[in-house]
């Protein structure tokens, strides 16, 4: 097997190298990195969890660092992080309650922390928080199994028991490791299967007659339509161009391969035929904290056309693309500049961008993406349901904890 570090380089050069198209791809190969350096992270017997933390997030900086603009690489990195603090909090928890700790006695809480040296103090403080707010189903889960295979031992068994609690240590200390990395592989089975969960809530949103309009290529649109296609819906799909890459020629050339009745538009046509357009159904590169959308270039003009016009805009975003951070926090990057040439011919224009000719100038700035303000949104459909964007920082409340939103450690700068 291949080690980390090579792992970890040969990632990094895909990323910078912008080898990996897709937030989908990004993310689950994110995800299998992340599994491969925690399954080949040695644990030492306390601060399991510190340890596996400090692993992820040294490599988590590694590949944020590398492309900055793919939002879904700190996702999964953040998500991986409280993952672990999760699985951590839940065998505190679990430990806590065999035990039978209480708050009333302080000896008995010295011979919980003597005993049991694997639990950290920030989960053993986390588990008795979380008293305070109901267990989460996993948890319940896990409570119920390890009281069903916990044998019943008398207290007279002094040496009995002593053996008893060295082997729990060592199961525990194999336990976190391993809960950590059976919950990755369900974060790796989501992320994969989001496209197919986003597409069975079709049927709920596209009636008979209607008109779609969506702009450049999403694979989650394409799926999206092709489920309530499936399901004897009658639509059509206008589908603007995307200039300058023309990526809706794409998705307008597959919508028709599957049967769906699709006309294409340019972009400056969008205003011009919205008052026939029922809803705008969309994709998204990410949406942020505050329900605002990262979305390919010219969706912003969507957006407010569908406002002028009272026409709903729904964004169609797995799970993996909810990011914890505002747009303006420092940490994002909202956008990169491609390749002058998408726009212009460099042997056409090659006199006008040439400033030592003593004539003017030609500058030309091709952005790659649009920012949508959630004001313009009317529902996200996510794999987990649909959504109102003012319900989306609960939702991605769920998936990340707020230690882990900089990943990057600040460095300390002296007086």
């Amino acid at each position: 097997m291949p080690d980390v570090q090579t792992l970890v380089n040969d990632f990094v050069n895909k990323l910078k190298k912008r080898k990996i198209e897709g937030s989908q791809a990004t993310a689950k190969l994110t995800a299998e990195l992340l599994r491969s350096v925690i399954s080949q992270q040695r644990v030492p017997h306390t601060n399991q969890a510190t340890a596996l933390i400090h692993a992820v997030r040294a490599v988590g900086e590694q590949l944020i660092a590398a492309n900055p603009v793919e939002l879904a690489v700190g996702n999964i990195v953040r998500r991986v992080l409280h993952i672990i603090r999760e699985e951590d909090l839940s065998l505190a928890t679990a430990a806590m309650a065999g035990l039978g700790v209480s708050a009333e006695s302080d000896e008995e809480d010295n011979e919980v922390r003597d005993e049991n040296p694997v639990l950290s103090a920030a989960a053993v403080a986390a588990a008795a928080r979380s008293t305070l707010r109901p267990p989460s189903l996993q948890t319940l889960l896990e409570d119920t199994s390890d009281s069903a295979a916990a044998p019943h031992t008398s207290s007279s068994g002094g040496e009995s028991d002593g053996r008893s609690r060295s082997i729990d240590k060592g199961s525990r200390v194999r336990k976190l490791k391993h809960d950590v990395i059976e919950a990755v592989n369900e974060l790796i089975q989501d992320i994969s299967t989001c496209y197919e969960q986003i597409a069975e809530q079709a049927v709920e949103h596209i009636h008979h007659n209607e008109v779609i309009l969506t702009l450049g290529s999403s694979k989650t649109v394409l799926e999206f339509l092709y489920a309530a296609k499936e399901k004897q819906r009658s639509f059509k799909v206008f589908v603007a161009e995307g200039a300058p890459r023309y990526q809706g020629h794409i998705l307008a050339k597959e919508l028709a391969s599957r049967g769906l009745q699709t006309t294409v538009i340019s972009d400056s046509a969008v205003f011009a035929l919205i008052s026939r357009v029922n809803m705008v159904i969309v994709g998204a590169h990410a949406v942020m904290a505050n329900g605002g959308v990262i979305a390919p270039v010219g969706l912003n003009m969507v957006a407010l056309a569908a406002q002028r016009h009272a026409v709903p805009f729904v964004v169609l975003a797995g799970s993996h693309k909810l990011c914890p951070l505002y747009p303006h926090n420092p940490e994002v990057l909202l956008n990169e500049l491609r390749s002058p040439s998408e726009l212009l011919d460099f042997g056409e224009f090659s006199d006008c961008m040439d400033s030592a000719s003593g004539a003017g100038s030609l500058h030309v700035v091709n952005p790659t993406f649009d920012y949508v303000p959630p004001k313009f949104v009317s529902l996200f459909i996510t794999d987990t349901g649909g959504h109102n964007p003012s319900y989306m920082y609960r939702l991605i409340a769920d998936y990340y904890s707020a230690d882990d939103l900089v990943v990057k450690r600040r460095p300390i700068t002296g007086s």
